[in-house]
């Protein structure tokens, strides 16, 4: 049964599950995650106390669940909104999809979208009934821990921020009550606890009048005190000893003793400041970061969804590597500046974005959106002609902590735009087009491979995009070395492995190859969404790509990295391309057109779109075929009705036998042995088990003993011990020591008015409701089913033919 136990699983799953808090918005869905885990810890527990086998105990809970589950995130598609059929199934599918959409597009803290919800409540349900199973019906409650800890991974994953540690020490509580509740109930089932020299004494056994000696048993609670109270000291200590470490121990971060104040480092790695000198040396470091960091947040009254930051624009191959040449210019030229290439019959309109960098970010070039015709911000920075942002060339002046404000050009050229752009000015072209003498020659071979049979430029560059990104068999890896030279590019043709810098700087190189002006930008894509509006770059947003001029367009941002950023909608087929009316699937922050206000009412439930609430449908939808209409459906309510009345006969069951066994057994005339019954199980529910080798004599010393009656009461359970002794051994028709009709139930009272006062409220209140004794009603089905099976066998036996005919 071991309900401390199954209790302290129930704390230490919950305190677990605390640490999603700072994943989602609000925290009411863990007050709810904590009730639906108490009834599954409550229904293990009335089932073991049925003595029910493990695996029953487990299906049982197991169905709870999912009736728990279903009432609490889809009851409009259940049968009598308890009852899970196939639409709710068909709901909880629909959930978990678009719970797992929600967690790729949102970030930390996350809106409580009703996917979340239920991955949450099912989720921290499925790790309660693992912990239950694993801790009070296997005994393993060490092993319990695992789930636990995977609970608290997947938090702590996730979780940026860095005050975490109330959190594990939450977790960790729980998980020790887990451990000492296990070594309580283990060290209660060993016996006594001799302190020192003789035996410890409980009141009244030993002294004058005393009632013999107790049992190895009787004080259970005292034989673990010592013990545990070492083993929670010890376990206290060790949870301090992990919080207070990092903070105290300058390797692992700014702590107590970092005297000399924050630290910065190149990389991005732990939680320093984020310093990096060439930003294509440190992309990879940045991508394999564990922790998507924050570096960026930005407003734009523009559309964010291929807005990508520019850092740097890579303008030289010189066949070891892809670099900037630096054209930087001290005066900043007055706004708007001038946008190479841009005619005005192409579609542009102006936006402004206002970015503030992280306080850990520093960088000596602004992150801007291309193509951006001013920049606003504190501080004597120059202007980067070649990138088209500002610079600085002193580590003191960096983005760190600073924002700034962009007007950038949203360039939105169209597919026939780019296919008649007219040539380059030549001396772009020759600078743009200029390759190394040693690079390999099956660049330029594959680059006419893949291009072959197309007509002009931008075919071309459509052409080798889609072979990078689906048709080439590449692969994104970013594990594989970030070389950026000539043989770096052949090596990746040859294994077609790499990430973004590898697919940017071969298909530029190949475009360079065709005669086509490239260059590699190197910066972040758009980033993640927030719900007020706002969106978050993180390192992970680090990136890569390849940029090809186009006379009339300017420079044109093409996606080669499979899986990678956004693909531009230039670059799809006009089958592809998104319709302005419907959502981008490509764009995770593109929002649902509105919808008017009024729509003419569906004529048939299939017209009723499912994602939508539930009570519109249904007001919407008329009665299903075969159906007069008019009025609801009998069947749900029934179903309903049936299975509410299921959950009241299991909850309320056992109160309800064991009172009206109590009434029968006091009732007058009903003797002293049945009061003596009713004594013996009221003491077991009060946590106090009857033991069938002792006498009423010895039980009665047991419970005065251990359960330390006053005097009234311990009078009346003695009385009662003496009643039922008489009444087993004397002659017929000796009383009790109150009469025969009224004595033993009046001594029953007093002592169950002492037993009660002497435990706490918890336990009379899991006395009322869980009474353990009610255990013995399916001990009483076993000896009927037992009579029943002899009754037959006997029956077949005086009579074998009738009974075979029968």
């Amino acid at each position: 049964m071991r309900p401390g136990v199954a209790a302290a699983a129930w704390l230490a799953t919950t305190g677990a599950a605390a640490a999603l808090l700072p994943l989602v918005q609000g925290g009411g869905w863990l007050v709810q995650a904590g009730l639906l885990l108490a009834v599954l810890t409550g229904t293990g527990m009335v089932a073991r106390r049925l003595a029910a086998p493990a695996p029953v105990v487990v299906a049982a809970q197991v169905v709870v669940s999912l009736l728990m589950l279903t009432v609490a995130t889809v009851p409009q598609y259940a049968v009598g909104g308890l009852l899970p059929g196939p639409e709710a199934f068909g709901r909880f599918g629909e959930l978990l999809s678009a719970g797992t959409e929600d967690i790729g597009h949102y970030v930390a803290p996350a809106p409580m979208t009703d996917g979340i919800r239920l991955m949450l409540l099912g989720g921290v349900l499925l790790i309660g009934l693992l912990v239950d199973v694993l801790a009070v019906s296997f005994g393993s409650a060490a092993v319990a821990g695992l789930p636990l800890l995977a609970l608290y991974s997947i938090a702590a994953g996730v979780n940026q921020e860095d005050a975490a540690w109330p959190y594990f020490l939450v977790a960790a509580a729980g998980y020790l009550a887990l451990l000492l509740a296990e070594g309580r109930e283990r060290l209660g089932r060993w016996g006594r606890y001799f302190s020192g020299p003789g035996p410890a004494r409980a009141p009244g056994y030993g002294a004058p009048g005393g009632y013999g000696r107790p049992p190895a048993a009787a004080v259970p609670a005292r034989a673990a005190g010592p013990r545990l109270r070492a083993g929670g000291r010890i376990g206290a200590l060790t949870l301090v000893a992990a919080v207070l470490a990092p903070a105290l121990l300058p390797a692992m971060g700014s702590g107590l003793l970092d005297l000399e104040g924050g630290g910065s480092g190149s990389g991005s790695g732990g939680s320093g400041t984020i310093s990096t000198v060439n930003p294509v040396v440190a992309l990879q470091d940045q991508l394999n970061q564990p922790r998507n960091q924050e570096v960026l947040t930005y407003r734009t009254d523009g559309e964010a969804a291929g807005m990508y930051l520019r850092l740097v624009a890579l303008d030289e191959f010189t066949g070891s590597e892809w670099r900037s040449s630096r054209w930087f210019e001290n005066e900043i030229p007055p706004a708007p500046w001038a946008v190479p290439g841009l005619a005005p019959e192409v579609t542009a309109r102006d936006v402004t974005t206002v970015i503030e960098a992280s306080p850990d970010y520093a960088q000596t070039s602004l992150p801007v959106p291309y193509p951006a015709v001013s920049v606003v911000t504190d501080g004597p920075w120059r202007f980067d002609r070649g990138s088209q942002t500002l610079v600085s060339d002193s580590g003191r002046l960096t983005t760190q902590g600073r924002s700034w404000t962009v007007t950038h050009r949203q360039v939105e050229p169209t597919a026939e735009q780019l296919a008649l752009a007219p040539a380059a000015p030549p001396n772009l072209a020759s600078y743009y087009t200029q390759v190394p003498r040693d690079l390999p020659e099956v660049v330029a071979r594959m680059a006419e491979e893949v291009t072959a049979g197309a007509a002009d430029d931008h075919a071309r560059a459509v052409a080798l995009q889609d072979w990078f990104a689906r048709d080439g068999g590449f692969r994104y890896n970013t594990s594989v070395s970030s070389g950026s030279g000539s043989e770096a590019i052949a090596a990746f043709l040859e294994d077609r492995e790499g990430f973004c810098v590898h697919f940017a700087f071969t298909m530029a190189a190949m475009a360079r190859t065709l005669g086509i002006p490239a260059q590699v930008a190197v910066g972040f894509t758009p980033g993640d969404r927030q719900v007020d509006g706002s969106y978050r770059v993180g390192l992970h947003n680090a990136h890569a790509w390849p940029e090809l001029y186009f006379e009339g367009v300017g420079w044109t941002r093409f996606e080669p990295t499979p899986g990678q950023g956004t693909i531009p909608g230039y670059t799809r087929p006009d089958a592809e391309r998104p319709d302005p009316a419907q959502p981008d699937p490509e764009r995770p922050d593109a929002a649902e057109p509105e919808r008017p206000e009024a729509s003419p009412t569906p004529t048939g439930p299939e017209e009723c779109d499912p994602v939508r609430e539930a009570a519109a449908c249904e007001s919407e939808a008329p009665a299903a075929a075969g159906g007069s209409g008019g009025g609801p459906s009998v069947g749900p309510w029934l179903w309903g009705a049936a299975a509410l009345a299921a959950v009241l006969a299991l909850v309320g069951g056992p109160p309800l036998w064991r009172a009206r066994v109590r009434a029968r057994r006091l009732a007058p005339g009903a003797g002293a042995g049945a009061a003596w019954q009713e004594l013996s199980d009221s003491a077991w529910d009060l946590g106090l088990a009857p033991l069938a080798s002792e006498t009423p004599r010895r039980t009665a010393a047991r419970i005065t003993a251990v359960l330390s009656l006053e005097a009234p009461a311990r009078d009346a359970v003695h009385r009662l011990a003496q009643g039922v002794e008489r009444e087993l051994y004397a002659p017929a028709g000796a009383g009790g020591a109150g009469g025969p009709d009224d004595g033993p139930a009046r001594d029953v009272r007093t002592a169950l008015a002492g037993l009660r006062a002497g435990v706490g409220r918890w336990t009379r209140l899991r006395a009322l409701l869980l009474p353990r004794s009610a255990v013995r009603v399916s001990h009483r089905l076993a000896e009927r089913r037992l009579r029943a099976a002899r009754r037959l066998r006997d029956l077949r036996t005086a009579f074998p033919g009738k009974t075979r005919k029968a």
